[in-house]
């Protein structure tokens, strides 16, 4: 599969690199924390069949350049509107995974004018639960520590590792691949110092700050999908179920043998359940009047619940399991 070519655009003084394919209704997709655009290269190709597909590396990330900025989630949001209107892009069907989900949650938010649909692939926002692995980011020592660690030694001999383990039978290891990618990108000290603001404005030490648990009742008014890896190691599943307490209009779509990385353990699945959510819903169509309606009326008394932590143990969803998708 030929890698897509990589386009870069100074924004506010800032060099972001971007992928755009395709042709049709746009979707932007949103990477994950310490991650780039190379996690959609299993479905960008597919997905350009139909759409114009706007594949970013957020500020700090990738190829794009890694200042000392706002690395907030609001501030990411912002980012992502700038360089959609650079693009001459107004309104885009936004697809985020893992952290970028929270941001595609406060893109949609922040810009409900310019936000046609939500695919929210194992996000951030939905509970307090995380891996330790992303907490200790925000220990003291985490960036001399890893400092060391990615010495190019010590590095070959973790990066090999994760990745043979990875590839064998034990399931739980199955993003240790991903992780591989995260744990390279290390070795470069102004992603470290990008990485480690980013997780403190989301995580402490008891787990996720952001919630969208106050703000949901607002997707009354937009189409939302959210997809989980029914063995996702990093946000626990149950964060699936939460989602569809907080927003009963969601499409639920809970992915059989697939962990974190839904979209890369099953791309054509993924690839079809985002088409045919796409092709079944009317894009959103913001009014002044209708979002001031919807703030007036508030959050459903769910939301309290959703905050005290009382959720159904299992929602019935509003759409088929991945494994029971035509093929």
């Amino acid at each position: 599969m030929p890698l897509a070519e990589v386009s870069f655009v100074t924004v506010h003084g800032h060099r972001r690199a971007y992928v755009k394919r395709g042709r049709g209704p746009a979707l932007l997709l949103l990477h994950g924390l310490g991650c780039d655009h190379t996690t959609w290269d299993p479905v960008i190709d597919r997905l350009a069949e139909r759409f114009t597909v706007v594949a970013p590396d957020l500020l700090g990330h990738g190829q794009s350049d890694k200042p000392r900025a706002d690395y907030s989630v609001g501030g990411y949001a912002n980012g992502m509107r700038d360089l959609l209107t650079v693009l001459g892009i107004d309104r885009v069907t936004v697809v985020g995974h893992s952290f970028g989900g929270g941001v595609a949650m406060q893109f949609a938010y922040q810009f409900p004018e310019r936000t046609e649909r939500m695919v929210l692939v194992s996000p951030g926002g939905l509970g307090p639960e995380v891996s330790p692995l992303i907490r200790a980011v925000t220990t003291p020592g985490f960036h001399q520590l890893m400092g060391l660690l990615t010495l190019p030694g010590v590095r070959h001999v973790g990066r090999t590792g994760m990745r043979m383990l990875a590839r064998g039978p034990v399931r739980a290891a199955r993003d240790l691949g991903e992780v591989a990618e995260i744990y390279e990108s290390f070795r470069d000290p102004r992603a470290r110092h990008a990485i480690r603001h980013v997780v403190r404005a989301v995580v402490d030490w008891k787990g996720q700050i952001v919630t969208m648990s106050d703000r949901a009742y607002l997707t009354q008014a937009m189409p939302m999908c959210v997809i989980w890896g029914a063995e996702d190691r990093v946000i626990p599943v149950r964060h699936a179920h939460n989602a569809a307490s907080l927003a009963p209009e969601a499409r639920i779509v809970v992915v059989p043998d697939a962990g974190h990385f839904a979209h890369k353990d099953h791309p054509g699945r993924f690839v079809d359940v985002v088409s045919e959510f796409h092709a079944t819903t009317v894009a959103a169509n913001h009014t002044r009047t209708q979002w001031r309606r919807l703030l007036r009326q508030g959050p459903p008394v769910t939301v309290a619940r959703a905050e005290a932590g009382e959720f159904p143990i299992q929602p019935t969803p509003v759409c088929a399991p991945v494994a029971e998708l035509p093929a």
